[in-house]
């Protein structure tokens, strides 16, 4: 190796130590540990609110350990159970509120994340790795759209922060997916507004039918038991009679195969298109034993 590579070798890593040392020295304050034990990472989004991954908690109030050891009990403030995000009342004292990103990093950006896991604070430098990723959120729905990076992360990092190289956060670390790799919710523009939602108390309340589904495999076999032709589709295995299902004439043992123009092959589906409808209504077509069955759910509450 030449003594200009190395010179130029010892001032990139010297860059990278720079960058890192300087976010962790601007940021490791706001992060915080959630539950006792350290179950997850948090961090300071507003003065006297914290934001963490909705699957840290166990219950309504929640212990929160700051950087400089100091527990104060929390209560939830706001929760986005499906987006598996929730914010947390807490005295956050003098401590200042991260700021997000005007904008999003592209593939192969280097990113530094800071996780509480255990009450150990770890700061780690990776580089997007993915983009577009899914995941289950924590009751079931598909949240689609995240990033995945590299960035090495202890047991109990979610709801952490990811960074970009300026500082500015980029991310919130939500599932560790094994071989190194990490997923977190980008923090865009609309996951921002959503964000500030929670903060100002709003908690987000996302369209249901009202029903309860069997498992694709199970609901072949219910349909191949009773001889009926295999259809793509969900089936209802129970059914709230007050729902929005219930109350359009919905019944257990229908395959539901499209949801307004969406065709429904499995529950993925069906959740994806129920978050995308901007109507009170929708059109709801069914396979009812061997009949097709058309009828129009209202999500406007009648009483």
């Amino acid at each position: 190796m030449s003594s200009n590579t190395s010179t130029s070798a010892a001032g990139a890593l010297a860059e990278i130590q720079t960058i890192i040392g300087t976010i962790a020295g601007a940021a490791s304050a706001a992060v915080v540990s959630v539950g006792r034990n350290g179950r997850g990472t948090g961090f300071v989004v507003a003065p006297n609110r914290v934001l963490t991954s909705a699957h840290n908690l166990r219950d309504q109030t929640v212990a929160i350990t700051f950087a400089d050891s100091r527990t104060e009990q929390g209560a939830v403030h706001a929760v986005d159970a499906d987006g598996d995000l929730i914010v947390i009342d807490v005295p956050t004292a003098e401590v200042a509120p991260l700021s997000f990103a005007e904008s999003l990093p592209t593939m192969g950006a280097a990113v530094v994340s800071i996780g509480r896991g255990g009450h150990r604070t770890r700061t780690t430098l990776g580089f997007v790795s993915g983009l577009d990723r899914a995941f289950h959120g924590p009751r079931g729905r598909v949240v689609q759209g995240s990033l995945e990076h590299t960035a090495p992360l202890a047991r109990g990092s979610s709801g952490g922060p990811v960074f970009d190289v300026a500082g500015a956060v980029v991310g919130i670390n939500t599932h560790r997916i094994g071989d190194g790799f990490y997923l977190a919710r980008p923090a865009d523009a609309s996951l921002q507004a959503r964000i500030a939602e929670l903060v100002a108390g709003h908690s987000v309340q996302r369209r249901t039918l009202g029903i309860a589904v069997a498992p694709a495999d199970v609901a072949a076999q219910l349909r191949q038991a009773v001889g009926l032709a295999l259809r793509d589709g969900v089936l209802v295995r129970a059914i709230d009679e007050a729902g929005p299902a219930g109350r359009a004439g919905v019944v257990a043992g229908d395959l539901i195969v499209r949801l307004g123009s969406t065709e429904i092959g499995g529950i993925d589906d069906l959740q994806t298109a129920l978050a995308a409808l901007t109507d009170d209504t929708v059109e709801l077509a069914l396979v009812r034993g061997a009949d097709d069955v058309t009828v129009t759910v209202s999500f406007t509450d009648p009483s």
